[in-house]
């Protein structure tokens, strides 16, 4: 059964009921069929109802506290990841340390984000975004504070590479939209997921800068520790992030399936797979971009202060994109949406790879895959949202994301390998332009229809 005027969802049940639904200003009756339902939980689920549909429709005072607590967290975690190439040389130097030893540390990083990210998001579907939250923002400082006193490979491996991994998982995407979430109506998470997605870019406009300014002012250690200062700041805002069930959503009356269930219907749903394979191919070109355009400039004869410029238009564009894409998002197929994204990275890149090489081409290539950066991320949140809910979304995110950041580990490690044995970034960027065609062709026929079980 479909509700009316509203993100449709629909429930299965083994015994066989018709449950009912919410939508904006409706009320839609409790047929029960068999007598699993007794008169106490008919009586609890019609006030539930009227509840759900007295309130009245905007963003409310909860909602838009959560939207600007949830774009300073992620604007704040990502900021902070954002700034360890600016550690990289001047690391090595002070430490007399290989820059390579610094390298597998942000690599391992990557990784450890990834793998990390679905035990967050099931830490705080169980238990909320407050501890997880401070618990990341804590393990973030103290791997900055261990890497700022380091002074051999182990330190700076466990500081960079394990604990801002851990604290990077805890306080990013996966803990923050589901969060967003659950405080806004199922037709808005869209729209909401694009403005906290893209406060990553507004960090890391603000904290690169401040990294910069503190490396120049006191060294390296003064600069982790500012960094680490500034993760400290973050663990509180949990407390302002956890404000689960506050607001009405459409969602089925019954009792939530189990995480057991949802996981179960997540493997079987052929539109799952699809999505966490494309995001996979997400992560495999962002990661080889940011790693290696300003090293394939270099080859080009363009000179490699021309590649931080772009990195930085890409952050600029990436705020336009990411909230264009959940405007969209509210508006039409989200799975549509995702397979157009793909495809236009897909021509930009071959475009950007077959024209002559200028600063203006550089720079107008920076701009378009800005624009398609992270818009990704609020459309694939929000299609795993209308199809399974938001009771775990947060595992489940976590999920589709650690096959985001597999993709990433291995772009940024074989474009090296590729260009250490051909001694060209070519044939990888085509590879990464024929991955955008493989993520668009997976995303287009992906079914977002709700797979929600009753209890």
């Amino acid at each position: 059964m479909r509700s009316v005027g509203s993100t449709p969802h629909e429930s299965r049940s083994s015994v066989g009921m018709e449950h009912s639904f919410v939508a904006p200003g409706r009320i839609h009756h409790v047929q029960v069929m068999g007598s699993v339902l007794s008169g106490r939980r008919v009586m609890h689920a019609e006030t539930t109802i009227e509840a759900s549909a007295s309130a009245k429709p905007g963003w409310g005072g909860v909602a838009t506290l959560v939207l600007v607590v949830g774009a300073i967290v992620i604007s704040s975690g990502m900021g902070i990841r954002q700034t360890f190439g600016l550690f990289l040389q001047p690391f090595s130097a002070d430490r007399a340390l290989p820059i390579t030893m610094f390298a597998f540390a942000i690599a391992l990083h990557n990784l450890v984000w990834g793998l990390a990210q679905p035990v967050a998001g099931a830490a705080a579907d169980r238990f909320g975004s407050a501890a997880v939250v401070a618990l990341g923002a804590v393990a973030y400082a103290a791997g900055l504070a261990l890497t700022s006193i380091a002074h051999g490979s182990l330190l700076v491996i466990v500081g960079i590479g394990l604990l801002t991994g851990l604290g990077i998982a805890c306080t990013s995407f996966g803990v923050v939209l589901p969060a967003v979430s659950k405080v806004v109506r199922p037709e808005r998470r869209s729209v909401a997921a694009g403005i906290v997605s893209a406060g990553g870019s507004v960090g890391q406009m603000a904290i690169v800068p401040l990294a910069q300014g503190a490396i120049t002012l006191g060294g390296v250690e003064f600069g982790l520790l500012c960094l680490a200062a500034v993760a400290l700041l973050v663990a509180p805002l949990g407390l302002l992030l956890d404000r689960r069930g506050a607001a009405p959503t459409a969602s089925p009356v019954s009792r939530p399936a189990t995480l057991r269930d949802t996981l179960r219907d997540a493997a079987r749903h052929p539109g799952f797979r699809l999505l966490t394979l494309g995001f996979f191919t997400c992560g495999f070109q962002l990661a080889f971009i940011v790693t290696h355009l300003p090293g394939y400039l270099v080859t080009c004869g363009i000179s490699p202060a021309l590649g931080a410029s772009a990195l930085a238009v890409v952050g600029l564009f990436n705020i336009l994109g990411s909230w264009g894409c959940g405007w969209l998002g509210a508006r039409y197929p989200m799975q549509h949406l995702l397979g157009l994204v793909y495809l236009l990275r897909g021509l930009a890149i071959v475009v950007f790879v077959m024209l002559p090489k200028s600063d203006a081409g550089v720079l107008v290539f920076a701009a378009a895959m800005g624009t398609l950066w992270l818009g990704t991320v609020p459309l694939t949140s929000g299609l795993i949202g209308r199809m399974f809910g938001v009771t775990h979304m947060g595992t489940l995110f976590g999920i589709a994301f650690m096959s985001h950041q597999i993709g990433s580990f291995l772009g940024a490690w074989l474009g090296g390998v590729m260009f250490d044995v051909t001694g060209s970034y070519v044939g990888f960027w085509w590879l990464t332009a024929a991955a955008g065609l493989f993520a668009a062709l997976v995303n287009f026929p992906i079914d977002d229809r709700a797979r929600l079980q009753s209890a």
